[in-house]
């Protein structure tokens, strides 16, 4: 059974330490073909607790919720499984990452990666360690296969592509979440979505940028992003500013690409969705 949505979001995202940070940004469409639209933060900008506070808020309402965010929602099993054995599950992985970061504010998972007993399993800065093993989540083979971008692994920590502090930070929010909502809030792959009132998927927004016919470049710009839009079933943004930062850019493609293949039964169930991605590593959606 293909679940039906009627709102979806997109969210680039960010796991910076620290109380002035930018690069969160939330974009909203609905079912019909509409533009997607950002959301505005309570504040200047997005923190990932103004986050938590804003998707809690959202389960009253009626309609359902697909919610893609852009950060690796687990590690690789081959590292993972070593701190928590075989038959580990996401869940009790978000949980360990938690229970070593509780006195980091706003759910930075940062000191995971500096924990005694996990420091020499990231790649934290300057040359590529000689001892460092870089392991890649199935999901993030498969998405390179397919010509659909090369999402780095988490467990890389260095650069300005790096996205293994965000995942961290990500893992902690949607452990939060889980907690706070219960069944009305569901991971993909991880838990059934049939009857949740908000589904979470891990998003890779150059996909959809590629889908777009785009190729690795940066969105910057508001006819850029219109094209990309229109490539993507979706009306165009109008008031936008002329230049735009790619946070902003990310999040609104994801939004309306979200909304594009949500109802493709082959996102749903990829090939290569096997036991080990549905209990523990996770799967981008959209790479099929």
């Amino acid at each position: 059974m293909i679940p039906v949505f009627e709102r979806f979001v997109g969210v680039d995202w960010s796991g910076a330490r620290g109380r002035t940070y930018s690069g969160i940004a939330v974009a909203e469409c609905h079912s019909d073909a509409g533009p997607p639209v950002l959301v505005h933060p309570p504040a200047k900008r997005w923190r990932r607790a103004d986050f938590v506070d804003w998707v809690a808020a959202q389960a009253a309402d009626s309609r359902r919720m697909l919610i893609g965010i852009d950060c690796a929602f687990a590690l690789p099993a081959a590292m993972a499984s070593d701190l928590l054995g075989q038959d580990y599950s996401a869940g009790s992985l978000w949980s360990h990452i938690d229970a070593l970061c509780t006195d980091a504010e706003d759910y930075y998972g940062g000191d995971f990666a500096l924990h005694e007993g996990n420091r020499h399993l990231f790649w934290h800065s300057g040359p590529r360690p000689s001892d460092f093993a870089e392991h890649h989540r199935a999901t993030e083979q498969a998405c390179r296969q397919a010509g659909l971008g090369a999402p780095e692994s988490p467990l890389k920590l260095v650069g300005a592509r790096q996205v293994g502090k965000g995942g961290l930070a990500g893992m902690r929010v949607l452990a939060a979440l889980r907690k706070q909502l219960g069944d009305r809030f569901a991971v993909w792959p991880f838990d059934p979505v049939d009857k949740a009132r908000i589904v979470c998927v891990e998003l890779y927004p150059r996909l959809f940028i590629r889908m777009a016919g785009f190729g690795n470049v940066k969105v910057r710009s508001n006819a850029a992003l219109n094209r990309c839009l229109v490539a993507l079933g979706s009306r165009v943004c109008v008031g936008m500013d002329e230049t735009l930062v790619d946070h902003d850019t990310d999040a609104l493609v994801a939004a309306a690409g979200l909304r594009l293949i949500a109802g493709d039964p082959a996102v749903w169930s990829p090939a290569g969705l096997d036991s080990l991605a549905i209990r523990a590593e996770g799967w981008i959606f959209g790479v099929t």
